[in-house]
């Protein structure tokens, strides 16, 4: 369905990854970590078709997906950047309307179906009441979450995420990645996540790549990889490991 084939990417003559060969299934919660630097949101921006690989490709549905139209690819992956135009002059439902492009004609307007849609992405990330606001008066955390919402106003099977839980606090943070992660119940939806907080990867995510910021990477199962000595040499710190009854938190020692 989607899948990287000895993915290579670099920038400014750094490889940042090498030979990455993951396939991602339905059903599955892929998380992204790494240091600051290490390359998580040029990887997420290749899957998406934003950044040229240096070698390798990423394919969807057993084509390039370079070579799938940008309005088809729209409307099979949606992008969650981690920057937006916080200046941007609209309000609130008309950003979360954007979602719904991919899905309308060359000149076919949004219809009360759409509103419904984006109506109901607000109230699922707790913006119920919101969509008259002016999108530059929100806070960070609101901007954030009006974002999100535009995104699962898209409906699109893959999601790939740069960051969801930037400027939220703590409570929305689990609200928005419970949210999130209860997509892939769908029948062929998963999501691709780039996350900093390693907690919240292990209680949220099923899958996951680490990138150590040298070319090498690790893939597979989180209760495969996520050691504490594998994360030292990731995070470049020493770190203690936790147990909460069946869950593990690792904590900087």
């Amino acid at each position: 369905m989607f899948e990287t084939s000895r993915l290579t990417l670099t920038v400014a003559n750094r490889t940042l990854c090498r030979d990455l060969s993951v396939r991602f299934a339905p059903g599955e919660n892929w998380v992204i970590l790494g240091a600051n630097g290490s390359g998580k949101t040029t990887l997420l921006h290749a899957l998406a078709g934003l950044h040229p690989p240096a070698g390798g490709e990423v394919r969807l549905d057993n084509k390039p997906l370079s070579d799938i139209p940008h309005r088809q690819r729209a409307q099979r992956i949606g992008v969650l950047l981690q920057d937006y135009d916080a200046a941007l002059p609209a309000s609130v439902l008309e950003v979360v309307l954007t979602g719904r492009h991919p899905h309308l004609g060359r000149w076919q307007w949004e219809d009360e179906s759409d509103r419904r849609i984006a109506e109901a992405a607000l109230a699922a990330v707790e913006l119920t009441g919101f969509a008259a606001r002016s999108f530059p008066t929100l806070s960070g955390g609101e901007r954030r979450r009006a974002e999100i919402a535009a995104l699962l106003a898209q409906d699109a099977p893959i999601c790939l995420l740069d960051e969801p839980t930037n400027h939220l606090d703590l409570q929305h943070q689990v609200r928005v990645l419970e949210r999130i992660s209860t997509r892939t119940r769908r029948p062929g939806h998963l999501n691709v996540i780039v996350l900093h907080d390693v907690n919240l990867a292990s209680r949220f995510g099923t899958h996951g790549i680490l990138l150590f910021g040298d070319g090498d990477s690790l893939h597979g199962p989180l209760s495969e990889i996520l050691r504490r000595d594998t994360l030292e040499r990731l995070y470049r710190c020493r770190l203690r490991e936790l147990r909460d009854g069946n869950r593990v938190v690792f904590l900087p020692d």
